[in-house]
């Protein structure tokens, strides 16, 4: 009995020390854990910090430029919606300007209702092509501009004329194919692959080139008046004049010296003649017409107002040199000598002409 005493003893005893050896390694196992959790944090904790002025390092500075770059760009960003609100009420008030245009236009003054009006000429005018291997492509794409021009300006006059585009081939041709696919649908004009004089009879052809030394006064509509499709920056001076010549067709140039002074050669472009000869037939007025059409860089100025000035120039050249010379006191009592007499004969001339003005026509 003693010894089973004994025994139940120790075994108790041996149970609660044990227990109490668990609870205190599940405590500093805990304590352990935790202590090692904050250590943890602490290291991560002072990576970071380590690590800032790394990431730091590796952005570069923003320049003010860049800095208002950004800043224009969020504004731009932030203004999205009312660019577009901005846009819609523009095309609100476009769509009001043109009803209100319409509505105005309802007497008779609109383009389509003037087109009503429209008298066609008898006039044939014809754009020679038959120089497409005399220019480069830069000049081809040139003349097919300028004919674009005389089509629509052909199209908007009150007096168009029958409109021929002459061996139509080559490289305009090309040109045309490429890049204004629209031209097979033209109005009002005949496009033919065939030179004019296959078309035209020869006596009714007048070639427009100013080499002729005939000038045109009068435009006649029986006839067919040719401009030389040729953009050549006058490589080819004289060219179209010598083949008028040669196939023995009449020709002449614009009377363009007879009202216009200008800076330049009078070589005009293909729709420069065009379309003053379309102005001539809606005007009758040569001068009107070479002013409307011809750009400023020609400097055109009128030829009595040109005369007026070069006879300013002359004078102003006279006294400039008389006040230079050692003469100048000498000439200026001969001036005085003969003062009197052409003062007199001066009086006669005004008596003169005021009696012819004064006369009945």
């Amino acid at each position: 009995m003693t010894q089973t005493k004994t025994i139940r003893k120790r075994v108790i005893v041996l149970f609660f020390h044990n227990r109490n050896t668990n609870i205190m390694s599940s405590e500093t196992s805990s304590a352990f854990i935790e202590t090692s959790n904050v250590e943890r944090k602490q290291d991560l904790t002072e990576d970071q910090e380590k690590e800032k002025p790394r990431l730091d390092e590796g952005i570069e500075p923003v320049s003010k430029r860049q800095m208002k770059k950004l800043i224009k760009q969020k504004q731009w960003e932030e203004q999205r919606e009312l660019r577009k609100q901005k846009r819609k009420e523009k095309r609100k008030r476009k769509k009001l300007e043109r009803q209100c245009q319409l509505e105005s236009n309802s007497d008779g003054n609109d383009r389509k209702r003037v087109r009503r009006h429209v008298v066609h000429s008898t006039l044939r005018l014809i754009i020679d092509c038959s120089f497409d291997d005399l220019m480069v492509l830069k000049d081809i794409k040139k003349l097919h501009k300028q004919i674009q021009r005389c089509y629509a300006e052909n199209r908007r006059a009150l007096h168009p004329v029958q409109f021929y585009l002459t061996s139509h081939g080559g490289q305009l041709k090309k040109n045309m194919d490429e890049n204004d696919k629209g031209w097979v649908n033209w109005k009002d004009i005949h496009i033919k692959p065939e030179h004019y004089s296959e078309l035209i009879k020869k006596e009714d052809l007048i070639y427009l080139t100013s080499d002729s030394p005939n000038i045109l006064k009068e435009l006649d509509e029986s006839k067919a008046y040719v401009i030389g499709g040729l953009v050549d920056h006058n490589h080819h001076k004289g060219f179209t004049y010598k083949q008028a010549s040669d196939f023995g067709i009449h020709h002449a140039q614009l009377p363009l010296g007879s009202f216009v002074k200008m800076n330049s050669r009078k070589v005009l472009a293909v729709n420069h003649v065009f379309e003053i000869i379309l102005g001539y037939l809606e005007t009758r007025n040569w001068q009107e017409a070479f002013f409307t059409i011809l750009p400023q860089r020609k400097g055109a100025v009128p030829t009595d107002k040109a005369c007026e000035s070069s006879s300013q120039d002359k004078q102003c050249a006279m006294v400039e040199d008389g006040s230079d010379s050692d003469s100048s006191e000498e000439e200026y009592s001969k001036n005085e000598t003969e003062s009197p007499h052409k003062d007199e004969q001066q009086d006669k001339e005004n008596s003169t002409e005021s009696t012819m003005q004064s006369a009945p026509h």
